[in-house]
């Protein structure tokens, strides 16, 4: 019997900022599984600044989403019907189908998760891509070591919040740059970080950054671009790291922007700007689900989920990291579920 089935589909390609109009919700209906098939029922899926790229026509490292077909993202779901022998009734699992109710898959890609570690949607926050990311990012393409400054812009984020705990978990002094009081707040007294502001009620960046980093800066982790990256230039120490992980605030832009005015600063203190991409990075999975799996047991780790309802406010919400609505990371809830006892809390 088929299951009907929600999912959102890319409309039209949008220029500059997206909105509402360049997506549609379309219902389907979902066979059964076949042999060696299993049928998913999506719980959460995951809105990233990412898929803004893929939604355009420029070539990357990802192919572009195409026109009046299903988008796709990170989900965790219920298996409710398998015909695949690594698969059970009643498992969790994490796959790359989300914007949608229901699929079917072949059991490839999918990864069947331990709900009892942490809150299943974790596994596409804090234990999923963003935390690998973070993890990747600051130790090893960053390099970090102990008693450094770090900086990181877009430090409330799903990645950001995360760069930012695991630097104080190795004793480094962290200043963090956030959009809303709120986010602030957050930071200072969950992360626990030294300092942090709101970049939007400061005169001047290039200042407020200098008066939270008297000593200057060893390791800036960048999120934002333009801005945010001359300040940071500014204030790297000598022989001071760049790590490159998104610059959101350009994504939709229509031309591009002039490059920060002291890009020559880059030679003169000898600084190293890498940019990466975590899908490069998996075999260092393993090692970074055993760390967080001991710094959440420690209560080390906290986080914070901004939480949209239905599947036809996934676009909402999509659109809503660009308004900087979220703290942590945003997750859509496409079906209810009775969550699992979680061993370990934050």
């Amino acid at each position: 019997m088929k299951i009907a089935s929600r999912e959102v589909r890319l409309k039209q390609r949008p220029r500059g900022i997206p909105d509402i109009d360049n997506f549609e919700i379309v219902e389907v209906m979902v066979p059964e599984p076949h042999i060696n098939q299993v049928l998913v029922r999506n719980i959460y899926m995951s809105v990233d600044p990412y898929m803004r790229n893929r939604m355009g026509e420029t070539k990357s490292y990802l192919p572009s989403f195409q026109v009046d077909k299903p988008m796709l993202g990170g989900c965790v779901g219920e298996v409710v019907d398998s015909k695949n022998e690594h698969f059970q009734k009643g498992d969790y699992v994490l796959g790359f189908r989300g914007w949608r109710e229901y699929y079917i898959s072949s059991g490839k890609g999918l990864t069947t998760l331990d709900p009892s570690i942490a809150p299943i949607q974790t596994y596409l926050g804090v234990l999923g891509m963003p935390g690998l990311t973070a993890y990747v990012g600051l130790l090893d393409i960053g390099g970090l070591k102990e008693g450094e400054t770090v900086f990181v812009s877009a430090a409330a984020g799903a990645v950001g919040s995360l760069v930012c705990q695991i630097a104080k978990i190795k004793g480094c002094r962290v200043v963090a740059s956030a959009g809303t009081n709120e986010k602030v707040e957050w930071l200072m007294e969950e992360a626990k970080v030294d300092a942090a502001f709101n970049y939007k009620e400061v005169e001047k960046l290039r200042l407020t950054l200098g008066e939270h980093c008297p000593d200057g800066i060893d390791l800036y982790f960048e999120n934002v671009g333009g801005e945010h990256l001359e300040a940071a230039i500014f204030h790297m120490n000598t022989f001071g790291r760049i790590v490159v992980c998104g610059m959101i605030s350009m994504y939709n832009n229509l031309a591009l922007e002039a490059g920060p005015r002291n890009l020559p600063m880059i030679t003169t203190k000898r600084l190293r700007i890498k940019g990466f991409l975590v899908s490069d990075h998996y075999d260092r999975e393993p090692m970074f689900l055993d760390d967080m799996r001991e710094w959440i047991a420690a209560g080390a780790i906290r986080w914070r989920e901004t939480i949209v309802e239905g599947i036809e406010n996934a676009p909402r919400a999509f659109l809503g990291l660009f308004k900087g609505e979220n703290i942590g990371k945003m997750l859509v809830q496409v079906g209810s579920h009775k969550a699992p006892e979680v061993v370990n809390k934050t």
